[in-house]
Formats: structure tokens, C-alpha cells, sequence
């Protein structure tokens, strides 16, 4: 099983990011380092705050890529260690689990979009303005979705 680990200064630039969405979607990838075999740490994470509705986002990758190029640099462009691990949406009224648009999206993305085998899909949503509910999904080539292992 993949584990995906959110640290606590990313758990909190996602509460930030959810309270000032208020209750529209809002989302973008995630930057993450392989740790270990099929463990990974969330490391950054790009926002759209501004193409989500009450109850949809759509994922633009084109805005989402000065953000990707940057954590590269950053990184050293070390490929193996350091890369884009999935997307993340919120949900701020509904239940923290894929709909049928979010699973047919993420496996358009690893089935042909996108030369990638694998991609993760993080859905959050802020309860009580403070509570980060978070559930992860692993979506692969040709495979049916997989629940992720989420510490946080």
C-alpha cells in the first residue's frame, strides 16, 4: 500500500488556503519526495483559487506549471527524489471521497493525458474553520482507484 505523508506546515498552508476559499472548490497538484518505496512526504503543493464553484474545479494544468518548474529548480531537478505525486481538489460540502467526474479526470490523467504511471488525488475540506478532513486515492495505468494510506 502507498503511504502519503502531509506534514504539519503543509496541513496548515491548507487550512489557510480553505478559509479563504470559503465554500468554493479550489485545488492544484502536489509536489512530493519519495521517501521510500511507496512512501512519499508532501513537500508543495500549487493553489487555483480562482476557476472553482460551490460544487466544481477544474484542474488547469497550464496554471499549475511556472509553480511545478519551480519546485524542479528548487530541487535540483532530481527526478527520482523529488516530483509531481497527483492533484488535490477541496470538497467544502461534500464528504472527502472522489466523485464519478473526479475518477473518470484521474484516470484520463495517468491513462493517456499524461506520460505518467501513476497519480495520487488528495481531497480535503475544512470542518469547524480549524478540523483538516483529508482522504487520498491512488489512481494507476490501467488499474482500479486504491485508497492511500494518509498520515497527517
Amino acid at each position: 500500500m502507498v503511504t502519503i505523508s502531509l506534514p504539519n506546515d503543509q496541513r496548515a498552508r491548507l487550512r489557510r488556503c480553505l478559509r479563504g476559499a470559503g465554500q468554493r472548490e479550489i485545488g492544484g497538484i502536489l509536489m512530493a519526495e519519495q521517501v521510500a518505496p511507496d512512501y512519499f512526504r508532501i513537500v508543495d503543493f500549487s493553489v487555483d483559487e480562482t476557476t472553482g464553484t460551490a460544487a466544481h474545479f477544474i484542474r488547469s494544468p497550464e496554471h499549475h506549471a511556472q509553480t511545478l518548474d519551480t519546485f524542479f529548480r528548487k530541487t535540483g531537478s532530481d527526478f527520482k527524489r523529488f516530483n509531481y505525486l497527483g492533484e488535490w481538489h477541496s470538497h467544502p460540502s461534500f464528504p472527502v471521497r472522489p466523485s464519478r467526474e473526479d475518477i473518470i479526470s484521474m484516470q484520463s490523467l495517468v491513462n493517456g493525458e499524461r506520460d505518467i504511471d501513476f497519480s495520487a488525488l488528495l481531497i480535503v475540506r475544512l470542518r469547524y474553520f480549524l478540523h483538516l478532513e483529508a482522504a487520498a486515492y491512488m489512481f494507476a495505468r490501467r488499474a482500479a482507484p486504491a485508497d492511500v494510506a494518509l498520515t497527517v
